[in-house]
């Protein structure tokens, strides 16, 4: 199971992957969440809803791709990741602004179900006191890669013709 992070649908509608000129990726979301390997989560939805564009359209007619975090084992691994980032030494706006946002609950969620996260952030170096999906990942023991990485992985294939 794939959940993905928001920053895959704004990049891929924004750039590679434009609803207008690649329908072939988006229908391919769709195909996938069917077949059961690829969904997000709730707050991942609420960030992408709050949006005016076709996006929002198009995810708002698919709320069911978005799951829920109420389970037990969600929110405790939720609570790990807060007191995680507090215990460490990140920049303090870094580490509120990833609070904020989907991107712990999408760890919490993909730990609580053994899934790979999907994002499209950087491993920050180290000694970075900025906070980053796939550094929060790796403490976790999450598999994150990026949108290129998953296509791959599922073995999608957007193809011309027959």
């Amino acid at each position: 199971m794939y959940l993905l992070d928001a920053n895959t649908y704004i990049q891929a509608k924004n750039l590679y992957y434009g609803m207008d000129i690649c329908p072939a990726y988006w229908d391919f979301l769709d195909a996938t969440f069917l077949n059961g390997d690829v969904c997000s989560i709730n707050q991942v939805y609420r960030e992408l809803t709050d949006g005016n564009d076709e996006l929002k359209d198009w995810v708002k007619e698919r709320k069911e791709h978005f799951i829920n975090n109420d389970d037990d084992a969600t929110q405790t691994l939720y609570t790990h990741i807060a007191q995680h980032l507090f215990a460490n030494d990140y920049n303090a706006n870094s580490r509120d602004n990833f609070l904020e946002k989907a991107d712990a609950w999408i760890i919490a969620k993909a730990a609580a179900i053994g899934a790979t996260v999907v994002s499209l952030e950087s491993l920050a170096p180290q000694q970075s006191k900025r906070v980053k999906v796939p550094n929060v990942c790796n403490d976790f023991g999450v598999d994150c890669i990026n949108t290129f990485e998953f296509l791959r992985r599922v073995n999608a294939k957007f193809v011309v013709g027959g």
